[in-house]
Order: C-alpha cells, then sequence, then structure tokens
C-alpha cells in the first residue's frame, strides 16, 4: 500500500488552523456556524488554499450508496473541516468525524469550534489509514 506523506498534510494543517485562529480574533465566540464558514472561506483563500464548501460526500455500503451528508469545508481535497459553534465539543462530535473520515477514506478531518472562548480544534486520524502515514 501506497504510504501517505504526513509533511505536507501537517504543513497544511498548520495553515488551516493559522486561518482558524484568524477568524475566531476577529469575531470571538457567539456567531452561528455559517458566519464562521464564510469567514474562514476568505482567510483560506487569502493563504492561497484550495477548498470547497459543503461539499456532497457519499456514503456507501459495499458497491450501494446508503446515504450523504455534506462535510462543511474540505481543503485541498485532503483534510474536511467540521466547524461547530457550542458551548463544548461532545463524543458525538468527535464520532461524527470519525465516520466522515471512514466514509471518505481521507487522513485527517479537524473538528472546529468557535463557540468557546478560545478557538478548540481537535484533529482525527483515519483509523485504516494510520498505518500508512509516515
Amino acid at each position: 500500500m501506497e504510504q501517505i506523506k504526513t509533511d505536507a498534510l501537517n504543513s497544511l494543517t498548520e495553515k488551516i488552523i493559522g486561518a482558524v485562529f484568524a477568524v475566531h480574533s476577529r469575531l470571538g465566540s457567539g456567531f452561528v456556524e455559517k458566519v464562521y464558514e464564510n469567514a474562514l472561506a476568505i482567510e483560506l483563500r487569502n493563504r492561497n488554499l484550495n477548498f470547497e464548501i459543503q461539499k456532497q460526500i457519499r456514503v456507501f455500503y459495499g458497491e450501494e450508496v446508503v446515504g450523504e451528508f455534506f462535510a462543511d469545508v474540505l481543503v485541498e481535497g485532503k483534510i474536511l473541516l467540521e466547524l461547530k459553534a457550542l458551548k463544548a465539543l461532545t463524543e458525538i462530535n468527535s464520532a461524527q468525524c470519525v465516520n466522515y473520515l471512514k466514509a471518505t477514506r481521507l487522513p485527517f478531518c479537524l473538528l472546529i469550534n468557535f463557540g468557546e472562548e478560545r478557538a478548540k480544534i481537535k484533529r482525527f486520524i483515519n483509523p485504516e489509514l494510520k498505518q500508512k502515514l509516515k
């Protein structure tokens, strides 16, 4: 199986985190998710990152589509961003990220909460790809 180079992914993650902190620094907490999504899109664009907002992703069971969801943001076709504006994150939010990784087979998902005093970011690694990351 092909090894996935984590250096490039880590560098990309750092750029995304910088954009998240810039948004939270300017807006603070208290807005709905869509406001943060729009502001983050501006920051990602300013950092010359390619991204898709509300990216439709199909979930397969074998060869059949059994559902779909919309990822808040997909950056460079590699890292999913799940945005929240909650008082605190829960295990359900974490499970959502893990399931998104299973469905997409992407290496990373960042769970980002703008709803707290300081932006919180949790990084999830696709459990099926851990051995391939190098």
